[in-house]
């Protein structure tokens, strides 16, 4: 098994997500991460979409011919390019103070994407905390991606805990 990321640029019409995951799902592969900028549309008003999954290889070339016959547009397919990843946790009033504007900072870096996020809200008016993952193309991005959520963790007042690391 290998794991492919690809950029896609989808119609703006209802089932079009759909009809990337179906290729791959019935050719085995394994998604990993589904990011979906329906907010965010190219210069064509196509919406943008970073599927990462996980298939034999021989398969690959078949998913693809799949999606262009679907009139998907490949932007770019090949095997991850996210090498680096870490974990960190946010504490504070993460959801009021707009995780989706958090993970838009570090996406559209272009070297560094939020590919897990598990949320846990105790009431409206309590803090709540946020268990992100951040991958990148290479040690330096995810340092560079690390230091923009420090900074926006400083500006929103969130509690940023960083993974410990043994020197």
């Amino acid at each position: 098994m290998i794991r492919i990321s690809m950029d896609l640029e989808l119609k703006d019409v209802p089932g079009q997500l759909v009809s990337v995951l179906r290729p791959i799902s019935e050719k085995g592969g394994n998604i990993v991460s589904v990011v979906h900028h329906r907010d965010k549309k190219t210069p064509t008003g196509a919406i943008p979409v970073q599927i990462t999954f996980e298939i034999e290889e021989k398969k690959v070339k078949e998913v693809l011919k799949e999606l262009e016959a679907h009139g998907i547009r490949i932007v770019r397919a090949g095997e991850d390019r996210l090498r680096e990843t870490t974990s960190v946790i946010l504490v504070g009033h993460v959801v009021h103070t707009d995780i989706r504007d958090t993970i838009d900072a570090i996406d559209k870096t272009g070297f560094a994407e939020v590919i897990d996020l598990s949320l846990k809200m105790p009431g409206v008016e309590k803090p709540s905390a946020a268990f992100m993952t951040i991958s990148a193309t290479s040690e330096e991005g995810l340092r560079k991606a690390l230091q923009i959520l420090r900074e926006i963790s400083e500006r929103k007042n969130l509690l940023l805990i960083e993974p410990v690391r043994w020197l």
